[in-house]
């Protein structure tokens, strides 16, 4: 029988492979990255599942019809003007008093109602008048005065106070101012309104005058 060998010179290699921990397993490749699709590539796959209907592929469609402005032609006001006023020259065109610079009126605030329109449009009779023409300024408060005592003392309710327009007065209707100061002044609380008259009785040259009672 053979003997044993003193000398082993592996003994100590074979421990040392044996108290070495064991080699990792390898490890797996990289998973490469997802290459992000284009907007063209998302869109075939989105409609990869469409399907076209062909019933409603064409749609029929009214034709609305084309109606076209009128025409705005720029005028000229000034003929607008001129028209009216040959117009009016020539009796076809009614004159609207309210709507000239000349035309007056006034109410007492104390009044109720819509007595300025009856006032001029007539519907209180006149029951006495007084001509201002060949008076001066300064003498139309004693001539109104006058005036207005009688009609009072007669228990007049409606009177006409002529003025005249003054067209021909270099100062403009002297007459005119002087009869509304008056009136504003002196004899405000006894009077209801007044107002430009009619066409047919002195129309801008004349003055209505509701009195109290």
């Amino acid at each position: 029988m053979p003997k044993d060998f003193a000398n082993r010179p592996f003994d100590k290699l074979k421990k040392q492979l044996e108290r070495r921990p064991p080699a990792p397993a390898p490890s797996s490749p990289p998973v490469p990255e997802a290459i992000p699709l284009t907007e063209d590539e998302l869109f075939e796959c989105a409609m990869t599942d469409v399907q076209a209907i062909e019933a409603f592929r064409v749609l029929p469609c009214a034709r609305s019809s084309r109606r076209e402005a009128p025409s705005r032609e720029m005028r000229d006001p000034d003929d607008d003007a001129l028209a009216i006023l040959r117009q009016i020259a020539g009796g076809s065109h009614p004159i609207n008093l309210s709507d000239t610079q000349e035309y007056i009126e006034w109410t007492n605030p104390d009044v109720p109602g819509d007595v300025i329109g009856k006032l001029h449009d007539g519907h209180f009779s006149v029951q006495g008048y007084l001509d201002l023409h060949g008076y001066t300024g300064d003498e139309v408060n004693e001539a109104l005065d006058a005036f207005l005592a009688e009609a009072f003392q007669r228990d007049h309710r409606c009177v006409k106070i002529i003025h005249g327009r003054g067209l021909r007065s270099v100062k403009g209707p002297v007459l005119k101012d002087a009869v509304i100061r008056r009136l504003l002044g002196r004899y405000r609380k006894q009077v209801i309104a007044f107002v430009s008259a009619r066409q047919c009785d002195g129309g801008l040259g004349a003055l209505y005058v509701l009195l109290r009672r």
